[in-house]
């Protein structure tokens, strides 16, 4: 639990992914985390909003290849794809206001997390990339909240080329709703959370899940698996290819 952690303010609360000397990488442990907390702030009717950040100045750099590359393989990796999913389920249930805070870098799995906000604040220095297409794997997670959020075209331009969008890039495709400085961005996501913390209880929670409701036009229990019903390789476990350092 020590890889995210959770602080509850007046009305909001902060997730914070808490592995900085790996740049806040993905491994099993941070996604038990993760769902542990979003399952208890998604209980709690005293939360309005998330804020998601991470530890150290960055969001994430997507999975950590060195753990899942370990030997021997670590007690986590047999179930690590089911658990990664219901991560991303309970991010796509969730009937908070989610405010990500995008500093640095947000890269493959990363990017997916950042994806997932309702509002995304972006330093002016930072960048997303979903660059799984550089060494042939799918990128599901990023292609489903893209779908959802942006439509087939941003999607196409960020999976297929797999290149880093700068946070002016990010601005014009409207995936960042704000660009601030970079020591601004924490602040400015916390600035959000306590206004939209701040409005009556069931004011967000009717907007936002009558937004997601006309975006998802099915049981929110099948957006990920129609997203990958055309993907052969969907559901085959195997540890990542290694990546070159962003």
């Amino acid at each position: 639990m020590n890889e995210v952690l959770c602080e509850r303010h007046d009305g909001w609360a902060e997730l914070i992914l808490n592995r900085p000397d790996r740049r806040n990488a993905i491994d099993g442990p941070l996604a038990d985390g993760m769902l542990a907390h979003l399952q208890a702030l998604n209980a709690d009717d005293t939360i309005r909003v998330i804020v998601l950040r991470g530890a150290g100045g960055s969001l994430c750099s997507g999975l950590d290849l060195k753990a899942f590359s370990a030997e021997p393989a670590p007690p986590w990796l047999a179930g690590f794809n089911a658990r990664w999913g219901s991560v991303h389920q309970a991010l796509l249930e969730c009937p908070k206001v989610l405010v990500v805070a995008l500093e640095r870098y947000a890269i493959n799995g990363g990017a997916a997390l950042a994806l997932a906000g309702d509002l995304l604040v972006c330093g002016a220095g930072a960048y997303l990339q979903v660059g799984e297409v550089q060494i042939g794997m799918a990128a599901p997670k990023n292609i489903a909240w893209l779908a959802l959020r942006h439509g087939e075209a941003t999607a196409a331009r960020l999976c297929l080329l797999g290149e880093r969008l700068d946070a002016a890039a990010l601005l014009r495709e409207r995936i960042a709703t704000e660009v601030v400085e970079d020591d601004q961005v924490v602040a400015r996501a916390y600035a959000m959370a306590r206004r939209i913390a701040s409005f009556p209880a069931q004011g967000p929670f009717r907007i936002k899940s009558a937004l997601r409701a006309a975006s998802l036009r099915m049981p929110a229990a099948d957006w990920f698996s129609a997203c990958t019903a055309h993907d052969p390789l969907a559901g085959q476990a195997s540890r990542p290819p290694r990546l070159a350092k962003p």
